[in-house]
């Protein structure tokens, strides 16, 4: 059987975590470094075995998720965050990648929400000329705590459009607080022209995601997949072409899925959804956004052209510019044309 090299493949990566990216050995030397105990689950025994079925469980990942957090404690440690993000994805064939951040986690260590932002955007500026690759910001607010908080968020995300953060998101445990509490806020954003990405539909159901349409106004959605359990839902997901940003490796390591082969991508693609596949925090479930896409062509049994249309839907659905994704696109048929390897 003949495949093409995916690593070739040009891509938009639409579904990554700022702390989740970072790599695993710098985890840990940053831990050494700053005098930081990790536990086993997050030095020796990584990655972790996760599971967020119940809250018991989704308390352990957010522990866990904190804990990697508090390694990063000067500008140098953000500014090597982004470096190595920007490298690895680069590496992967990706051309633009969206970095989702909650500048209220970070805040107090770096001078506030604002001094934060402007350190990120600037350290993403240098990543991305020194990679070649385009990289901005989604900037998201944490559903667990107050609407109050997300509208402030909201305010400083539209503050930056245009220079350097595209869109708004919402994220934490999705059964967790009232969506519809969330839509000031993400009016807010709307007004400001950003993109509305709120995680919907992986611990939570179909009726999360009627929320996020109808209330947030969401152009993506933060994985979707369960959009899949009703047929109104997903019919409407693609005639209003909202872009699910699919992450196969975090629905089965949090246990919304048994395995990778339950995870319904070739549902979502024979109904015509637009799909970006991401890797969401690989720092936490070992697995990049080229281990993505191998699973669709391994597990799912996706074709180089099935491969090739997931990559525009990326495309599609992410704020790239004009230009670039006109380049991106061209260079996809380029990949799909070119002879695949024996």
């Amino acid at each position: 059987m003949t495949l093409r090299d995916l690593s070739l493949l040009p891509k938009a990566h639409l579904h990554l975590h700022f702390t989740g990216s970072m790599r695993h050995s710098t985890l840990v030397e940053l831990a050494d470094q700053h005098g930081i105990r990790l536990p086993d689950a997050l030095r020796d025994e990584w990655p972790p075995r996760l599971s967020a079925a119940d809250e018991k469980g989704w308390f352990r990942f957010q522990r866990l998720y904190d804990l990697a957090r508090s390694v990063l404690r000067t500008e140098a440690d953000v500014r090597r965050l982004l470096f190595e993000a920007a490298e690895d994805d680069a590496a992967e064939g990706s051309r633009w990648l969206e970095i989702q951040v909650d500048p209220s986690g970070y805040g107090n260590q770096f001078g506030g929400i604002t001094a934060f932002t402007d350190l990120v955007l600037d350290a993403a500026r240098d990543a991305a000329e020194r990679h070649d690759i385009g990289i901005a910001v989604i900037i998201a607010a944490n559903r667990t705590r107050h609407p109050l908080d997300a509208r402030t968020l909201a305010r400083l995300a539209a503050k930056y459009a245009g220079r350097g953060v595209v869109g708004f998101g919402l994220s934490n445990d999705e059964r967790r607080g009232v969506t519809e509490d969330f839509a000031r806020a993400f009016k807010i954003a709307r007004r400001a022209d950003l993109i509305a990405a709120p995680h919907g539909g992986e611990l939570r159901g179909p009726d999360n995601i009627w929320s996020c349409l109808d209330e947030l106004d969401a152009h993506r959605l933060g994985h979707g997949v369960r959009a899949v359990e009703d047929p109104a839902l997903l019919s409407r997901v693609v005639e209003e072409n909202v872009t699910l940003e699919v992450c196969p490796a975090s629905n089965v390591s949090l246990g919304v899925y048994t395995d990778l082969p339950s995870v319904p991508l070739e549902v979502l693609q024979r109904a015509g959804a637009q799909i970006a596949l991401g890797a969401d925090d690989p720092l936490l479930f070992g697995s990049r956004l080229l281990d993505q896409y191998e699973t669709a062509r391994q597990v799912h049994g996706f074709s180089d052209a099935e491969l090739a249309a997931l990559a525009r839907s990326s495309v599609h659905g992410s704020a790239a510019p004009s230009d670039i994704r006109k380049r991106m696109l061209e260079d996809i048929d380029a990949w799909l044309a070119a002879p695949a390897d024996e």
